[in-house]
């Protein structure tokens, strides 16, 4: 699957369930981003991934200003066995910047990332890209 199908895929979802209204992204500062992040995992590794994202990840986002706007695991193999999708939500790229400094250095995420890899590295490749919606995107 080209990443470009990747890309496309989950900014069409977004604008089809519609996670923004117009009202909301109107609230947004003016340097507001979006973080595409995809985790490409070792062999076997997918489910250990999610584990951590469901049980840790997520809740220490939320202690960091670190917005979840959506998860995603492709349907066709082989990335659906090796690849999640994400989106962050951030205010600006300085506070996506401060807030993953934060994150990496939270005793909480350092142990819940030490206990998941006791049986092996879980993580292959990450690939993130900032983004910032057009002027006829619903996410402004």
């Amino acid at each position: 699957m080209k990443l470009t199908h990747l890309i496309s895929f989950v900014a069409g979802c977004l604008l089809t369930l519609g996670v923004f209204s117009v009202s909301q992204s109107q609230a947004q500062a003016p340097n507001h981003v979006y973080e595409l992040r995809m985790y490409h995992t070792s062999p076997g590794r997918l489910d250990a991934l999610q584990k951590r994202f469901r049980e840790h990840t997520i809740s220490i986002f939320n202690k960091h200003d670190m917005k979840s706007v959506g998860y995603w695991v492709p349907q066709d193999k082989p990335d659906s066995e090796n690849l999640l999708i994400y989106v962050l939500e951030h205010p600006s790229r300085d506070a996506a910047t401060k807030n993953w400094a934060a994150f990496n250095a939270d005793p909480d995420w350092v142990k819940a990332k030490a206990d998941s890899e006791k049986d092996g590295k879980i993580i292959d490749k990450v690939d993130s890209y900032f983004m910032n919606p057009t002027d006829y995107s619903k996410l402004k």
